[in-house]
């Protein structure tokens, strides 16, 4: 009988046991459901938490191409004299920078000397007849005077001289100023590329002297197979990067419609803003470039998505709190995964500093099994 006793006794206590362990288990259900972080918005800015709303976007293919760094021609000028001169003086450098309109080189020039001494007596003749006025010289006289001093004027000036530069030569008439020296000033602003001469140099009309470059937007081209190239299409994005860590933003701007003869490919000329000087003519980059033709989906960034227990998670803001939100994903590309399930566009997500987050998260999850 006193067996009997004690097998009901135990069961009972057994039956006990397990009743009164239901409300626990219950409590770290509704724990883990609500498993949210409280943050305000100062506090988030402060430990570097960024977040956005979801949207659509064109997952597009990622086309990747070995790619060569080039001076933006539409940013780069070649300085050059226009008649034989020999060099007096250098005033900008390999590398420098120089303004627009500032002094290069100087030149001296036996045409240039010849051009300005005629501008000087035409000028001089000039004045002299228009003072004296129609009324005293002849027609024929005062159209010819005029008529020099014009040719003398655009020989100068097609001879390099700038009307700046003109107005000097003529002010006060003085002939001892046509020593046919003169200077090359820059023609924009930027980077001095190359300056290939010496001082006492002999050069010649269209002999280069510097290449002036404005760098902080240079252009890559990347060579394509012609079918690969007929996917970009002008104003798609680009990534440029040397070491493919860094990586610099940049727009397709122009399609050859050229095949290269040698390589049989079509380049592609990507924009490429560079006010770092991160990058220089001649670089070799990699290119990586959005293909055409995508549809929308529900996207968010690759670094929003995190495993958290096996499961793809985000953390979704709603007033204060951070929740993590398990996620189906489906494709990624170009830096973008596709959110098949668990957010709907619209839904504001941590895009920024997520990991962290993840980190208290499992932090406080490891303190409240100690405290069970």
């Amino acid at each position: 009988m006193s067996l009997i006793k004690y097998s009901i006794l135990g069961v009972l206590l057994v039956v006990a046991a397990a009743v009164a362990a239901q409300p626990e288990e219950h409590g770290n259900e509704e724990h883990d459901e609500e498993g949210a972080i409280v943050m305000s918005v100062a506090d988030r800015t402060a430990q570097g938490i960024r977040t956005e709303r979801v949207s659509a976007r064109a997952l597009t293919d990622v086309i990747t191409a070995p790619g060569e760094v080039r001076l933006n021609d539409y940013q780069t000028a070649q300085v050059t004299p226009r008649v034989t001169a020999q060099i007096v003086a250098r005033h900008a450098r390999l590398g420098e920078q120089v303004e627009d309109g500032q002094p290069l080189v100087t030149l001296s020039s036996v045409e240039m000397a010849e051009a300005q001494g005629a501008l000087i007596e035409a000028d001089r003749e000039w004045r002299r007849v228009r003072e004296l006025g129609r009324g005293v010289v002849s027609e024929t006289r005062y159209i010819a005077a005029e008529v020099a001093r014009q040719r003398s004027y655009a020989t100068v000036r097609a001879y390099g001289l700038t009307e700046a530069q003109v107005l000097k030569l003529l002010a006060g008439g003085d002939a001892s100023r046509a020593a046919g020296e003169f200077a090359l000033l820059s023609p924009r602003g930027g980077t001095v590329i190359r300056d290939p001469f010496v001082i006492g140099e002999l050069i010649e009309p269209g002999q280069v002297l510097f290449v002036i470059s404005d760098e902080s937007v240079l252009w890559v081209e990347a060579q394509l197979r012609p079918d690969r190239a007929g996917d970009v299409l002008v104003g798609a994005p680009a990534r440029v990067s040397r070491d493919g860590a860094h990586w610099l933003e940049g727009t397709v701007v122009q399609l050859h419609h050229q095949l290269n003869e040698t390589t049989r490919t079509r380049g592609v000329r990507v924009e490429v803003p560079n006010p770092d000087h991160a990058l220089h003519a001649g670089d070799y980059v990699d290119v990586s470039l959005a293909s055409a033709g995508a549809q929308a989906r529900t996207a968010v960034p690759d670094g929003a998505v995190l495993l958290m227990r096996g499961v793809p998670t985000v953390f979704k803001l709603e007033g204060d709190e951070l929740h993590p939100q398990p996620v189906q994903t489906g494709e990624e590309r170009g830096g973008w995964t596709e959110i098949t399930a668990g957010l709907v566009v619209g839904d504001e997500i941590v895009t920024e500093g997520a990991f962290l987050l993840k980190s208290l998260a499992l932090r406080s999850q490891m303190g409240e099994g100690h405290a069970h």
